[in-house]
C-alpha cells in the first residue's frame, strides 16, 4: 500500500521517494540515535520502524512494559516511543520507572486524546506526547527536536557575564551593552543573542533557535527567527553583507563571533 508523505500512521505502510535532506545526526557527525518504541501493535511498529530506518535511526521494539523495561535499562537507547495502552499494564507505570532512574526523553504515543492523560503523562515527565492517528513526518520531527533539547541541556552554553568586542550581554541580569550604552532588547531578542553568544563561534541550528527561544513544538513559521535576527542586526550595528558579530551560515544556522575572528581578506 502506497501513501503520500506525512500520511498517518497506522495508515501509512510507505512514503513517497523524496530528496532527503541530512538529519540533525548526519549533520552531527555521530552514530544513528537509537529509539525504542513500546508498542503492541503490528500495523503501527511495523510502519514506524521501517519510517525511523529511513531517516537514520535505529529502532528496537518491544511489546510489553516489562520487555520495554529490560531493553531501557540493557540497551540504554537515545529516546522511547511510549504506548499508554500495553497488555501488561499502563505506559504511565513505564514512564515512572523511567524516571525514577534518569532522565531518558519519552514520547508518549496514545489513542486517547482526553486532556487528563496528555496532562498526566507531562507531570510525570514526558518530554512530549502524540496521539494517535499521527503524521510520521510530524513524529520523526518531534523525535529530532527532542533529542536537540536534550543534547543542549547536556551541554549548556556559558551562564556568566560575556563579552565579546564590543557586545556585553549578563544573562542574570538580562541586560546587553554595546560600546558601553545599553540595548534596548526584546524577550524574544535577548534570548536569541544570549544563546548564540553562549556558543560563540559555532554554528546554532534554526531548528534548536525555534526549539530553545521559541517552544520545541512550535508549527509557526520559522521566518519569525529571520525577522529577529534582523532586528538584533540593526541594534547590534551590524551589516548583513559584512557582519561584524552575526553571520548567516545558510541552509543551516547562525553563529555569533568568536572572541578572536579571522581578518576579512
Amino acid at each position: 500500500m502506497t501513501a503520500a508523505a506525512g500520511g498517518t500512521i497506522p495508515r501509512t505502510t510507505e512514503a513517497r521517494p523524496t530528496a532527503r535532506l541530512p538529519s540533525y545526526d548526519e549533520g552531527m557527525n555521530v552514530q544513528p540515535r537509537m529509539v525504542l518504541l513500546v508498542e503492541d501493535e503490528d500495523a503501527i511498529t511495523v510502519p514506524l520502524t521501517e519510517a525511523l530506518a529511513r531517516e537514520g535511526f535505529r529502532a528496537e521494539t518491544a511489546g510489553t512494559l516489562a520487555e520495554g523495561l529490560d531493553i531501557a535499562r540493557s540497551r540504554r537507547p537515545d529516546l522511547v516511543l511510549l504506548d499508554v495502552m500495553l497488555p501488561d499494564g499502563s505506559g504511565f507505570d513505564l514512564l515512572r520507572e523511567l524516571r525514577g532512574e534518569e532522565h531518558l526523553p519519552v514520547i508518549m504515543l496514545t489513542a486517547r486524546g482526553d486532556e487528563a492523560d496528555r496532562v498526566l503523562g507531562l507531570e510525570l515527565g514526558a518530554d512530549d506526547y502524540v496521539v494517535k492517528p499521527f503524521s510520521a513526518r510530524e513524529l520523526v520531527a518531534r523525535i529530532r527536536a527532542v533529542l536537540r533539547r536534550t543534547s543542549a541541556a547536556a551541554t549548556p552554553a556559558a551562564s556568566g557575564p560575556q563579552q565579546i568586542g564590543d557586545v556585553e550581554l549578563d544573562p542574570s541580569a538580562r541586560t546587553v551593552t554595546l560600546n558601553g550604552e545599553p540595548l534596548e532588547l526584546t524577550r524574544k531578542e535577548f534570548d536569541l543573542l544570549a544563546l548564540l553568544m553562549g556558543q560563540a563561534g559555532k554554528v546554532v541550528s534554526r531548528e534548536r533557535l525555534i526549539d530553545e527561544v521559541w517552544d520545541v513544538n512550535w508549527f509557526g513559521s520559522t521566518k519569525t527567527l529571520d525577522v529577529h535576527v534582523s532586528g538584533l542586526r540593526k541594534k547590534l550595528g551590524d551589516d548583513s553583507s559584512d557582519p561584524r558579530y552575526l553571520h548567516t551560515v545558510r541552509g543551516v544556522g547562525f553563529r555569533f563571533a568568536g572572541a578572536v575572528e579571522p581578518e576579512s581578506s
